[in-house]
């Protein structure tokens, strides 16, 4: 899943498509998504693009490579290429220029694999302790991935977790929107399974965010009521005062508790 957004300052956002497909129906299927500088993921996506259509051009081409490691690489030295073509002014440039990738896919008579590469062209890969990836602005939503994944939940569990994740990171930050794209492969189809858009006013993605808002809500408002025979609720009582325990406590006191206990 990804999102749309990019943007050069406040004032000159856009909708860009940050996922691109490659699809040779019964022998692979290769995803792309991208994060950083646009200029450098869209003259990358050209390239890779232009070396598939023609087969004189395939050379080297991400639909001739024989696995999906020999994909990643081409990517990483694609990416490489483009950043140092356009970084004329040392590491400052660099920076300024950089993007990073996420490939997945699966090429006949192989499993599927999946791939992070850096703006150097090096890359690392997915693995049962390094079970996904996610580039650009990660640090709202990943707390939620990290904590609700499961290897063994279904497509729609993923989808549906992908969005809160999504949600958190879109209120959080302006440089992340809506629409959102996302696709889901069944392994060894070796083709898309689905592929949508999410748009702004999509009733589901609606129902989940507000739903999920709720369910924050909720624990907040409980952890007022601190029971009489709670030894740590009496100690607070003391300290703000009260010469008893209670059964309320001052939402100051209530909220400090739960920003500690989720950080």
């Amino acid at each position: 899943m990804s999102d749309t957004r990019t943007n050069a300052g406040v004032d000159n956002i856009s909708t860009v498509k940050k996922m691109h497909t490659w699809e040779v129906p019964g022998e692979r299927v290769i995803v792309i998504m991208t994060a950083g500088n646009l200029a450098t993921t869209q003259s990358v996506i050209s390239l890779l693009d232009e070396r598939s259509k023609a087969p004189e051009d395939r050379s080297p081409s991400i639909l001739e490579a024989p696995s999906m490691f020999q994909v990643a690489r081409e990517v990483g030295r694609t990416l490489k290429e483009v950043i140092q073509s356009n970084a004329t002014t040392g590491m400052e440039a660099d920076g300024a220029f950089g993007a990073t990738m996420i490939i997945g896919g699966q090429i006949k008579g192989s499993p599927p694999r999946l791939f992070l590469v850096y703006p150097e062209g090096n890359f690392i890969e997915a693995s049962d302790d390094t079970p996904f990836f996610q580039i650009g602005e990660a640090k709202y939503g990943k707390p939620i991935i990290v904590r609700a994944h499961d290897p063994t939940m279904r497509f729609e569990d993923a989808v549906k977790l992908l969005m809160v994740s999504f949600d958190s990171t879109i209120k959080s930050n302006l440089s992340v929107g809506l629409p959102l794209d996302y696709l889901t492969y069944d392994r060894d189809s070796l083709s898309i399974t689905h592929a949508e858009r999410i748009e702004a006013d999509d009733p589901y993605f609606q129902t989940v965010s507000n739903g999920w808002g709720r369910r924050l809500r909720s624990p907040l408002i409980n952890c007022l009521n601190l029971p009489s025979s709670d030894p740590a609720g009496a100690a607070r009582q003391r300290v703000l005062g009260g010469s008893a325990p209670a059964l309320w406590a001052p939402p100051r006191l209530c909220v400090f508790h739960c920003l500690c206990f989720i950080l």
